[in-house]
């Protein structure tokens, strides 16, 4: 009896133990990959160029994505009909980047992260009109929420209006990574393991930057050494690292938490935003974003209570 009394008290303290080590990662995970405007920003600033800035990113994660599978003993053997797919998610993956990454130089940061947020509103819309999945009350609720939050952060601080494309932008590379999304679980990818799609999605992504450079002709050269701080911070954190920890955060406490903590994604970005670019809220702008965030929170719950993983589990812009 007294055994059985100290197993399971050992199995409570390991359980909390667990769950404590997960919520720590999944926060890590979307804390990092809030950090993209951090490393973005002083590269645009220096005259680098949207494709440029994501080739580096993309070339470095590309590398130490590949070092991280050869360390974990991972096979990079494809099926045939795997490949393309992989280069049409991988396009995806690579569009949505860049409809993100160009939003950045038309407005806040921070407003643009969460209009990327609205991502699994997007799927589930996505869901409902090509696999008629039922249009549940919950999903309802949240497209209400998210339009009235965005509504609310479309004028500026100073009563400007939002900038249109820059809005564009945001909005399109939500679009992009919710059909990503969508593809990668309706696919014969949803087998593979997350570093590896992950990996190929970020080497056949790349190929997109390569063309539009005109096989790297056209690349432009971080213009100074200190500047690959921030070359390497945007492949290593937003991007690998984060995406390691989402993985372990998911093993840990199941993918509906882990994804409810992707809420630090814009809010990190928000305070990178305001403390470190000097961009300016104010409540109403902050309210708006605030709904934003509720309406994913309601329908990830939704979803997850549904044991419906396409919506809470996402690859690094996050993944299967």
């Amino acid at each position: 009896m007294h055994l059985a009394i100290n197993d399971v008290i050992l199995h409570l303290k390991m359980k909390i133990r667990n769950q404590t080590k997960g919520y720590i990662l999944g926060a890590i995970s979307a804390i990092s990959y809030g950090t993209n405007p951090l490393f973005a920003i002083p590269l645009y600033k220096s005259g680098l160029k949207v494709d440029s800035v994501l080739f580096y990113r993309y070339a470095i994660a590309s590398v130490l994505m590949a070092l991280l599978m050869v360390f974990r003993h991972q096979s990079f053997r494809l099926q045939h009909h795997d490949l393309i797919w992989l280069i049409i998610m991988g396009f995806l993956f690579s569009l949505s980047s860049i409809f993100l990454f160009s939003s950045y130089k038309y407005m806040n940061v921070g407003i643009a992260s969460t209009i990327l947020f609205v991502y699994p509103i997007l799927t589930a819309v996505i869901m409902t009109v090509f696999f008629h999945e039922q249009l549940s009350f919950t999903t309802i609720l949240s497209i209400s929420l998210a339009v009235l939050g965005i509504s609310l952060t479309g004028k500026t601080s100073t009563g400007e209006l939002l900038n249109f494309k820059g809005f564009s932008f945001a909005l399109l590379s939500a679009v992009t990574y919710a059909f990503y999304i969508v593809g990668c679980d309706r696919s014969s990818l949803k087998r593979l393991s997350n570093i590896k799609l992950n990996f190929y999605a970020i080497l056949f992504g790349s190929f997109l930057y390569i063309i539009a450079l005109h096989g790297c002709t056209l690349l432009q050269p971080i213009p100074k050494p200190s500047l690959w701080i921030d070359a390497i911070g945007l492949g290593l954190f937003p991007t690998v690292i984060s995406l390691i920890f989402l993985t372990m955060a998911i093993k840990y406490i199941g993918p509906t938490p882990t994804a409810i903590l992707g809420a630090l994604e814009p809010i990190t970005a928000l305070i990178i935003g305001c403390f470190i670019f000097n961009e300016v809220l104010n409540i109403r702008i902050i309210s708006g974003i605030i709904l934003v965030l509720m309406a994913v929170i309601v329908i990830i719950i939704g979803k997850g209570k549904n044991k419906n993983p396409i919506y809470i589990i996402k690859i690094n812009h996050k993944s299967k």
